[in-house]
């Protein structure tokens, strides 16, 4: 007997193996959500997302709320992809509100009905297989200057050459890592600067990046996310491309986006709220020819990891950058045994096989807390 018999909520707490900073966070463990989807069958599919107040206003506890209020609708009205799909554009506004929490379900759900489909998610819901091999940037926090310097030396003794910096807000601290970066000379080919909404003046913000004077195409989310209408502005003063990431959560705010200024969006599945959501909006952005990077929250396990694939596949000659696909470098244990990560080079070759998400997902009891039915 197949079908959706019962769902179940955790939050998700695996300790870091050292703590990751940048301006709007700092954390030494996970924090995020698992949900389990139990079939009538007895499988069980599972699901993961990253709640973060500083990113679409959500926290685990929201998220808990969340899956309280929706659980007995989607246990009486998902029951295929079809059902899936139609109740995903039913509850559009509440999703927007909650999209991680959404995204864990969803995950969870598509893995389960698959499993018992016997097939792929992917073929499941109808999407070309993912295969291929998928190049990750390397991901320098806000550490102190010696263990800055130590995690540059290891992105480049594995032979990655594309980077991303995130700012601190301190000018000295920051130009003291780029003379890090300076001195790796030919290992760093590209980079790529995120200041995580450091500043509230675009004058300020204009101000200290011309002060870097650092070799970057690109800012991410230079301002605060209620300043987006200033971006265009700061765009053509400092000759960067803006990165979006905080300001761009849903497919409609593309239409915001102002002609003239060389945007490229930052797409996590997570925050966008799941699989579907993450490709509508990946198809509409390639649309407008605009460059992609498929981004990851920090802290994500090897699910999120293996669902962001399927968005790279998507993101075709589009794909500017991809990022993410830690595992245990980051954390000290994955859930996925054997844990989905990038090699050499920045590396992660996959081929999509298995039922579900095809990954054994087993997290530890320790890991786990319950919320209430």
């Amino acid at each position: 007997m197949t079908g959706l018999s019962a769902l179940r909520f955790h939050t998700l707490h695996i300790p870091f193996r050292e703590r990751f900073r940048h301006a709007s966070a700092e954390r030494n463990a996970t924090s995020s959500v698992w949900v389990e989807a139990i079939g009538a069958d007895g499988r069980i599919g599972v699901g993961e997302a990253c709640p973060r107040p500083y990113v679409t206003g959500e926290t685990l506890e929201s998220a808990a709320a969340f899956f309280s209020a929706v659980r007995a609708g989607v246990l009486a009205d998902i029951r295929d992809a079809d059902t899936l799909r139609a109740w995903l554009a039913g509850h559009a506004a509440l999703i927007d509100r909650h999209p991680a929490a959404w995204c864990a379900i969803e995950l969870a759900l598509v893995d389960l009905f698959a499993r018992q489909a016997g097939r792929t998610a992917e073929a499941w819901l109808g999407l070309p297989e993912t295969a291929g091999r998928f190049t990750y940037s390397a991901v320098l926090g806000d550490a102190d200057l010696p263990a800055f310097a130590a995690t540059v030396a290891r992105y480049r003794d594995v032979g990655m050459n594309d980077f991303k910096l995130k700012l601190s807000g301190d000018l000295a601290r920051d130009r003291a890592k780029l003379a890090v970066l300076r001195d790796a000379g030919p290992a760093v080919a590209r980079l790529r600067l995120d200041a995580n909404n450091l500043w509230q003046d675009p004058a300020r913000a204009l101000a200290y990046l011309e002060a870097l004077d650092a070799p970057v195409f690109a800012v991410e989310e230079p301002l605060s996310t209620g300043l987006r209408a200033a971006l265009p502005a700061l765009a053509q003063a400092s000759g960067l491309a803006v990165i979006l990431d905080e300001s761009l959560c849903r497919i409609e705010e593309l239409d915001g986006l102002s002609p003239g200024t060389r945007w490229i969006p930052n797409l996590r599945v997570s925050k966008l709220g799941g699989v579907l959501r993450t490709l509508a909006l990946v198809d509409a952005a390639r649309a407008r020819g605009l460059p992609l990077i498929i981004g990851a929250q920090v802290g994500e396990t090897s699910l999120l990891t293996r669902v962001a694939l399927v968005a790279a596949r998507a993101a075709g000659e589009a794909l500017l950058a991809q990022e993410g696909a830690f595992g245990t470098l980051l954390l000290e244990r994955d859930v996925c045994e054997p844990p989905l990560m990038f090699g050499r080079g920045g590396a992660l070759s996959f081929e999509s096989g298995g039922a579900g998400w095809g990954l054994a997902c087993k997290p530890d009891a320790a890991w786990l807390r319950e919320a209430p039915a």
